[in-house]
């Protein structure tokens, strides 16, 4: 029987890349967006058999109506990517934006970690990749602050979590994706042009999924992104905040 995976933010981007390249191995897939037009047309186009869940996951209801679909099936790995981002200075980005950030990017992703690693649990067994950023891994993001708190969340939870998991030889895996930036639709949905060159969406997820099989916490994609991320640490907390000010300061695009 093919195994058996779950995107979120299947519709564009890092989601829809995953799809491909699982159902390239032989998954078949759910995929869950907003946007169903956008995932019918995906699935048309992949060799396996593709469910199509259109939710909104910023409506907590809407993430248990996922949960709910998935009972009595064996979830084999549950990709959690579905977030989006915004810039700008603080005084000026929009609450009701970032309070939406929020719901995606944290409440969300905490309520599928939570009920997904449960059922896993109870399943005797899968993995959860949390799709989080390299954002996430640094102190903080003036100019993008909602955005790089919300993934210090998801990064922080996930290595939480996974060191629960590893202590009590679970056979669950729970991993964090943290990529720089990823040649996708975000920077249009979150006002900003990268400063760094992107890489594809192609190789971010083949790097992730090369990281799930080795069962690591953190996945860093690409060599130059991990090595500033590992080096990042031995910089004093107040520098690194004033050269990722000025780097997401170029990013404005307003």
């Amino acid at each position: 029987m093919p195994a058996f995976a779950v995107i979120t933010g299947a519709s564009a981007g890092i989601g829809a890349e995953f799809a491909r390249q699982l159902s390239a191995r032989g998954y078949n897939l759910m995929l869950v967006a907003r946007r169903e037009e956008r995932m019918r047309e995906l699935a048309a186009k992949l060799p396996t058999e593709c469910e199509i869940f259109p939710a909104d996951l910023s409506r907590p209801e809407e993430c248990e109506r996922l949960v709910q679909a998935l009972q009595g099936r064996t979830v084999d790995l549950f990709i959690n990517n579905a977030g989006f981002g915004d810039a700008g200075n603080f005084l000026e980005t929009d609450l009701e934006k970032e309070l939406s950030m929020l719901d995606v990017n944290v409440r969300a992703l905490h309520i599928l970690t939570k009920r997904m690693v449960q059922k896993m649990q109870r399943q005797g067994g899968g993995a959860l990749l949390n799709v989080g950023s390299s954002a996430g891994l640094l102190p903080a993001g003036p100019h993008m602050a909602t955005y790089y708190a919300t993934k210090s969340y998801v990064v922080s939870l996930t290595s939480a979590v996974a060191a629960e998991l590893q202590a009590a030889h679970s056979p669950v895996y729970v991993g964090c994706l943290c990529p720089g930036p990823v040649d996708t639709e975000f920077n249009a949905v979150a006002n900003v042009r990268f400063a760094l060159p992107g890489i594809s969406a192609k190789a971010c997820v083949q790097a992730a999924l090369k990281g799930v099989q080795h069962r690591r916490t953190i996945i860093v994609p690409g060599p130059g992104m991990a090595a500033a991320m590992a080096l990042s640490h031995l910089a004093p907390r107040r520098a690194l905040i004033a050269v990722t000010a000025h780097q997401q300061k170029k990013k404005l695009s307003r």
